[in-house]
């Protein structure tokens, strides 16, 4: 049986684009991959997403890009880290 991803709605995520960037935390070596909205947990206006890669030679950053940009429904290449591309707090920029 294929595991059945649960993402916030796409509409939900762009609402906290602001200036096209979007400001995540990131947790590598999670259990299961996930986003969740600021509310529910994570810092303040942070998008939280789990993923289950290592942190390893950018496997943390690839899997985030493919979880988000099939959460929002875009292609990956779109999607870009900006800044903190060694840290757990990035920011990524979102066409408009």
């Amino acid at each position: 049986m294929a595991k059945k991803n649960h993402f916030p709605l796409a509409t939900e995520i762009l609402s906290l684009v602001k200036d096209g960037e979007l400001t995540i935390k990131v947790v590598p070596n999670a259990g299961k991959n996930s986003i969740a909205m600021p509310k529910e947990a994570g810092p303040a206006g942070a998008l939280l997403i789990r993923v289950t890669a290592t942190p390893e030679d950018g496997k943390a950053n690839i899997a985030v890009l493919k979880l988000l940009s099939k959460a929002l429904r875009l292609p990956k290449s779109s999607l870009a880290i900006v800044r903190g591309n060694n840290a757990r707090n990035k920011v990524i920029t979102i066409p408009h």
